[in-house]
C-alpha cells in the first residue's frame, strides 16, 4: 500500500515550524528532508526517522522497524504522536542537526 498524499500533507503541515521540511517522492513512497538533509521517510503511511542519539532521546519510548524490506531499521514514529506539532518539529530539527551535511553531487559533465 503506497503512502496517501493526505498523509504527506498532514505531516508537512504539522512540521511547518521545524523550518525547511519537504517531502520528495521516491520509489512510490516519500523521503523527508529538513533543509536539504534526508532525515527519514514515509512508507505505507508510516513515519520513519533516521536514528540519532539526540533524536532517540527525544522520541523515547520509540521502536525501530525497517521502512521497507531489506532496509536498515529506523525509528518508527507512531501516528498518535504526529498530533503534537511542537514535539514532532523538534524531533525533525534535532535529528537534522545531528546528521552530516550531504556531499555535493558531481554533475555528469564533471565525471
Amino acid at each position: 500500500m503506497a503512502t496517501q498524499q493526505r498523509t504527506i500533507e498532514f505531516l508537512l503541515e504539522q512540521t511547518a515550524g521545524a523550518g525547511g521540511v519537504t517531502a520528495k517522492p521516491m520509489f512510490g513512497e516519500y523521503g523527508v528532508y529538513v533543509d536539504g538533509k534526508m532525515i527519514g521517510s514515509v512508507c505505507d503511511d508510516q513515519l520513519f526517522i533516521k536514528p540519532t542519539l539526540s533524536g532517540r532521546a527525544h522520541a523515547d519510548p520509540v521502536s525501530d522497524a525497517p521502512p521497507y524490506p531489506g532496509a536498515k531499521p529506523q525509528m518508527l514514529i507512531a501516528a498518535d504522536r504526529w498530533d503534537d506539532a511542537e514535539w514532532l518539529g523538534e524531533l525533525l530539527r534535532i535529528t537534522a542537526a545531528e546528521l552530516p551535511t550531504p556531499k555535493p553531487r558531481k554533475s555528469k559533465r564533471d565525471a
